[in-house]
């Protein structure tokens, strides 16, 4: 039997609030309250440690630390470790800071983007749905289950495996891969 779209995006968007209500109730928060800072959370954070060293190496961590709003798709730590290509010990170095930067600007969109904002905006989108990242170049969302995938224009994929950790400036989402803007 097929269902009408518009049917199928309520029952994914009241499954995937649920889902994400459990996902930030029943683990621990990804990073701190919503009284802080995109910084100071991934600061506080035990798995966000090399995300935070990328903010300081690039020069954007006074950015996201004050402004906003903005949305952060969050490495965790493993996921760096399991970058290919180049090791994070060596886009840290400061030769490499364009290169780096272009990293982590492709893992931020303006603006404040919930996880029921995406699954809207893939209802529209019949499944799918593109978002321009500060870097320039898009990601785009789609769905393996209920699990948002994100998608670089290299084909490579990142789960979005804790979601809606509200923020004074924005919303960070925690990935279990790195995405990539180019070859690195």
């Amino acid at each position: 039997m097929k269902y009408p779209t518009i049917l199928v995006c309520l029952f994914f968007s009241v499954c995937f609030s649920l889902s994400a209500q459990e996902a930030t109730t029943a683990k621990k928060p990804l990073v701190g309250s919503s009284g802080e800072s995109i910084v100071n959370s991934t600061a506080n954070s035990k798995n966000h440690q090399t995300l935070l060293a990328v903010m300081r190496a690039t020069d954007l961590e006074e950015l996201l630390d004050q402004s906003g709003p903005f949305t952060v798709f969050a490495p965790s730590d493993r996921a760096f470790e399991n970058l290919s290509g180049k090791s994070v010990k060596d886009l840290l170095d400061p030769k490499n800071k364009k290169e780096l930067k272009d990293l982590l600007t492709y893992h931020i969109v303006a603006g404040y983007i919930s996880a029921s904002k995406i699954l809207k905006a893939m209802c529209r989108g019949k499944g799918k749905a593109t978002f321009t990242t500060v870097q320039g170049d898009t990601i785009t969302a789609t769905m393996k289950g209920i699990d948002i995938i994100l998608t670089d224009s290299f084909g490579n994929k990142a789960t979005i495996v804790v979601a809606d950790s509200n923020q004074k400036n924005g919303v960070i989402h925690e990935i279990d891969s790195v995405i990539l803007p180019g070859k690195i």
